[in-house]
């Protein structure tokens, strides 16, 4: 076993195949970029795993460090973004036409990861089906509680409201675990504003996506998504204790 053969390097270099005739230099760029996407996305669905695993066994400390990589993992899939930053319109409009009906809304794993986070309301529902029978990777997300539940779960067994949690013992783990849940939260909403910002630089705001869909504008839509609300209304409890209202 050596660096290649572990790796499989031949077989994962070999794997970015341009569509264009003649192949457009800027092609192998856009699709490095959503397969590397795709493989952080299998480490997160891996991590949220084990964060599952953790908070079912009530071990605070271990959700805690799953937290914290998922978070340095959705700021790595941003920062990424960036590469596409130096493709213009013109140039992608170029190779554009190449692409037939794919889009980004058809990645399973990113909709699974929506899931596990929390996305159940009935537009995320009608989204899934746009594209038909909704995947079985999806269907699973969807069968699993949400990260919020399974956090509220832990808190309850422990015997801690939120707002104890919150007023009560800050210090603690099951704090620094909900405040590492608020981040990913964040994490993941900065990476939904960069997709939109990155959207409307290359095929403008009121462009349809690829693959028939909303483009800009429904990733604009998906801003407004909430994957804990609990630990955001929470803040409004400890501001009315602060001020005595």
């Amino acid at each position: 076993m050596d660096y290649v053969s572990y790796l499989e390097l031949p077989a994962l270099l070999a794997l970015q195949k341009a569509q264009s005739q003649p192949e457009h230099p800027d092609e192998l760029l856009f699709i490095v970029v959503h397969q590397a996407s795709e493989l952080w996305f299998k480490v997160l669905l891996h991590e949220m795993d084990q964060l599952q695993a953790a908070m079912d066994a009530d071990d605070a400390e271990r959700a805690l460090t799953s937290a914290m990589r998922i978070n340095v993992l959705m700021r790595i899939v941003s920062q990424q973004l960036a590469a596409l930053d130096t493709l213009p319109p013109q140039r992608f409009m170029q190779f554009r036409g190449y692409l037939g009906t794919s889009s980004g809304s058809q990645s399973e794993q990113f909709r699974a990861i929506e899931a596990r986070s929390g996305l159940r309301d009935e537009h995320f529902l009608a989204v899934l089906r746009e594209h038909g029978p909704i995947p079985t990777l999806v269907q699973d997300s969807l069968a699993r509680p949400s990260m919020q539940s399974l956090f509220l779960g832990v808190l309850e067994r422990a015997g801690i409201t939120l707002d104890a949690l919150y007023l009560e013992h800050e210090h603690s783990t099951l704090f620094k675990l909900a405040e590492a849940l608020l981040e990913y939260e964040q994490q993941f909403g900065q990476w939904r504003f960069l997709h939109v910002q990155l959207v409307e630089r290359i095929i403008g705001p009121r462009t349809g996506g690829t693959g028939g869909t909303l483009g800009a504008k429904y990733l604009s839509n998906t801003l407004k998504s909430r994957f804990f609300p609990a630990l955001w209304d929470v803040r409004s409890t400890i501001y009315r204790h602060g001020s005595g209202a």
